[in-house]
C-alpha cells in the first residue's frame, strides 16, 4: 500500500518538507523521510483538542494488535473531568489502552493516556503523572508529552499532531524534528478543528500530512521498519523532567507569567516559546490568550473598586449632617465612581468582535 499526502492542503499551509518527503513512485511512505538510515520508531506520542475523542478512536482502530510500539496519549480535558478515553479506546481497536500510574514501566502494543489535570511524560522505560505547572493554559499539555519523549528517545520517535483549536503540540513536535524524530500530522481538511494541524504545518517541516486512515498505516511501516547498522537502540540516560526550566535558548524577556506574575524567558525562532522560573510555558497564541484574560480580569476588578468605592461614599454620606459641605463632597464622589464603574461595564458587556 502507498500513501501520498493530500493536495487537497492550501498552498500557504503546506510546507516545502511535505512536498519534499512524498513518497515516490517506487517506494512507500516509511523510506521518504528515512532514505539515509532506517530507524524503527516504536515510541509514538499522539496529542489532540476539540475533535480529537472520534479522531483518536479512528486512529487506533487500525493499529494491529501486535503493534511494536508503546502509545502515549494527550487529550485536552477538563481538570475535573472524568475521563473515559481508555475505555474508549480499548473498544475501539486490538490495544488496551490505560492511565499510567506513576513511574509505571511501559510495554509496546499499549496505549498510556494521560489522566485528567495531569502531565504525562516519558522517561527511560516508564511513564511518569505529574502536577507539573500547566503549558498553553493545559494540564495535561500535548508539548510536555511530545519534548519528553523526545529528549529520552531521540529518533525512535513518532510524533502525531490531530484535530485540535489553537498552536498546543507545535512546539513539541518542532521538538521531536530537531532530535531526529518523525513527525505527522492529519490532513487538516479532515480534521474537526484545523487550528493545531495548521499551526505544526506552518512552523515545522512536518514529515507525513496524511487522513487518519493513512497515519495509522504509516505509524504501523516506522514501528515496523527494519533498524539500520548504527541506528540507536537505547534511549539517553539522566533526561531531565522537562517541566523544570527555563531551558537554555531562552533569555529574560519584559514580560511577566500571567499565571504566577513570575519574569517570563523567550526562546524566538520558527516557533516562539515562553516560559517563567516556575515551569509555566505558553505559545505565542496562548501568550495572546492569557494576556488578554489577565487584562479582563483587571478590567472587572476595576469595576469591582470603583462600584464598592461608590457604596462606601453613599454609606459615609449618610451619616453625615445634611448641610456639611463635606456630605456633598461624598456625594459628588460616589456619583464620579459609578458612572466610571457603569461605563467600563458597559464596555466589558459589549459583545466582541
Amino acid at each position: 500500500m502507498r500513501y501520498a499526502a493530500p493536495a487537497r492542503l492550501p498552498k500557504a499551509l503546506r510546507p516545502r518538507m511535505v512536498k519534499e518527503v512524498a513518497p515516490m513512485a517506487d517506494e512507500s511512505p516509511l523510506e521518504a523521510p528515512t532514505r539515509s538510515k532506517s530507524v524503527r520508531r516504536n515510541i509514538v506520542v499522539v496529542g489532540a483538542s476539540w475533535g480529537g475523542v472520534d479522531a483518536l478512536r479512528q486512529l487506533v482502530s487500525k493499529l494491529p494488535s501486535d503493534l511494536p510500539a508503546a502509545v502515549f496519549v494527550v487529550l485536552h480535558v477538563a481538570p475535573d473531568a472524568t475521563s473515559m478515553m481508555p475505555a474508549l479506546l480499548s473498544r475501539a481497536g486490538p490495544l488496551p489502552a490505560l492511565h499510567p500510574a506513576d513511574g509505571e514501566e511501559f510495554r509496546p502494543a499499549t496505549i498510556y493516556v494521560a489522566p485528567p489535570d495531569r502531565h504525562l511524560l516519558v522517561e527511560t522505560g516508564r511513564v511518569r503523572v505529574s502536577a507539573g505547572p500547566r503549558e498553553n493554559r493545559f494540564r495535561p499539555a500535548i508539548d510536555t508529552l511530545f519534548r519528553s519523549a523526545a529528549a529520552c528517545y531521540g529518533p525512535r520517535v513518532a510524533g502525531v499532531i490531530l484535530t485540535g483549536a489553537q498552536d498546543d503540540g507545535t512546539a513539541g513536535l518542532a521538538y521531536v524534528k530537531a532530535h531526529g524524530g518523525a513527525t505527522l500530522v492529519q490532513d487538516p481538511s479532515e480534521a474537526f478543528c484545523p487550528d493545531m494541524p495548521r499551526s505544526a504545518l506552518t512552523h515545522v517541516r512536518v514529515d507525513y500530512c496524511l487522513p487518519l486512515n493513512a497515519l495509522s498505516s504509516t505509524l504501523v511501516a516506522l514501528a515496523t521498519a527494519p533498524a539500520a547498522a548504527g541506528s540507536p537502540e537505547h534511549p539517553r540516560e539522566g533526561v531531565p523532567m522537562p517541566e523544570q526550566g527555563p531551558e537554555d535558548g531562552f533569555e529574560v524577556s519584559q514580560f511577566t507569567c500571567p499565571d504566577c506574575h513570575g519574569t517570563l524567558w523567550v526562546r524566538d525562532g520558527d516557533v516562539v516559546e515562553f516560559q517563567c522560573r516556575i515551569g509555566h510555558r505558553y505559545s505565542a497564541e496562548s501568550m495572546v490568550d492569557s494576556l488578554g484574560d489577565s487584562v479582563e480580569r483587571a478590567q472587572w476588578a476595576a469595576v469591582r473598586a470603583l462600584e464598592e468605592k461608590a457604596e462606601l461614599y453613599h454609606r459615609l454620606a449618610l451619616r453625615l449632617r445634611s448641610a456639611d459641605g463635606v456630605k456633598a463632597k461624598f456625594e459628588n464622589t460616589a456619583r464620579d465612581a459609578e458612572r466610571q464603574a457603569r461605563v467600563l461595564r458597559d464596555l466589558l458587556s459589549e459583545p466582541r468582535r
